[in-house]
C-alpha cells in the first residue's frame, strides 16, 4: 500500500487547508486511516483518525471542533479539513493505514503504512 499526501503549504492563521490522502490498493476500504502530526522537537501525535467504516472516529483534544476526517473510498482517499488554523498547529501531517482495526485507533504503532509526509505552517 502506497500512501501519498497533499494540500500541505503556508497559510495565515484562521485560515483553512484541506490535506488528502491517496492510496493505491483495492482493500482502502477496510482500513482504519488517521492523520497524524510532528512538531520540530515533538513526538508525532494523532490529530484524527476513522474506522474502516467511517462510522467511528478520534480527535485530539486541541483540534475538536476544528478539524474534520473523512473517508472517500471510491476514491481511495482520505482527508483532512482543517479550519481556523493556529501557529501551534505547525507540523509535518503524516498520513496512515491500518489493515487490522476495527476502530480508529490514536497509537502510530497501530498503523503498518505511512505517507512520506506533507509540511504545513501557520503564521501569526
Amino acid at each position: 500500500v502506497q500512501l501519498v499526501e497533499s494540500g500541505g503549504g503556508l497559510v495565515q492563521a484562521g485560515e483553512s487547508l484541506r490535506l488528502s490522502c491517496a492510496a493505491s490498493g483495492r482493500t482502502f476500504r477496510s482500513y482504519a486511516m488517521a492523520w497524524f502530526r510532528q512538531a520540530l522537537g515533538k513526538e508525532r501525535e494523532c490529530v484524527a483518525a476513522i474506522s474502516w467504516s467511517g462510522g467511528s472516529t478520534y480527535y485530539t483534544d486541541s483540534v475538536k471542533g476544528r478539524f474534520t476526517i473523512s473517508k472517500d473510498n471510491a476514491k481511495n482517499t482520505v482527508y483532512l479539513q482543517m479550519n481556523s488554523l493556529k501557529p501551534e498547529d505547525t507540523a509535518v501531517y503524516y498520513c496512515a493505514a491500518d489493515p487490522h482495526s476495527v476502530t480508529a485507533p490514536k497509537f502510530p504503532n497501530d498503523y503498518l503504512y505511512w505517507g512520506q509526509g506533507t509540511q504545513v505552517t501557520v503564521s501569526s
